[in-house]
Order: structure tokens, then sequence, then C-alpha cells
């Protein structure tokens, strides 16, 4: 059977972990300046940025390789 690839894409936003795959938080990049505060508090990393588990196959189909 070949190699399968990894999506690169996928590789750069997502990290498996001991949970699940860890992601980022949306609304973190840019302009934080007008965000008000609870928002960004909650969008930090943490348990809450894991992948959904209803994604969590799609995120496995990209990273075939993610141990």
């Amino acid at each position: 059977m070949p190699k399968l690839k990894t999506n690169r894409a996928a590789a750069k936003r997502f990290r498996k972990t001991a949970k699940g795959f860890k992601r980022y938080a949306a609304h973190r990049r840019h302009n934080l300046g007008h965000k008000n505060r609870k928002l960004k508090r909650q969008a930090r990393s943490g348990g809450s940025s894991l992948v959904d588990k209803t994604d969590v196959g799609r995120v496995e189909q990209l990273l075939p390789y993610a141990k």
C-alpha cells in the first residue's frame, strides 16, 4: 500500500494531544483592541479549544500519521 500524504494546511493548524486534537480559537488573530475582554478571555487556548468530537474523523483523515 502506498504512503499517505499529510494535508500540510491541517498540520499547521492542529496538534494531537492525549484528549484529541488541539486547535486555535477563532477571533484571536488581529484587531483585538476593539473586541471585548470576555471574548478574548474565552478564546484563549485551553480545554475549550479542542476539535469537536463530530469533526475528529475529518481531522484524522487529513493527518493520517498523527499519533
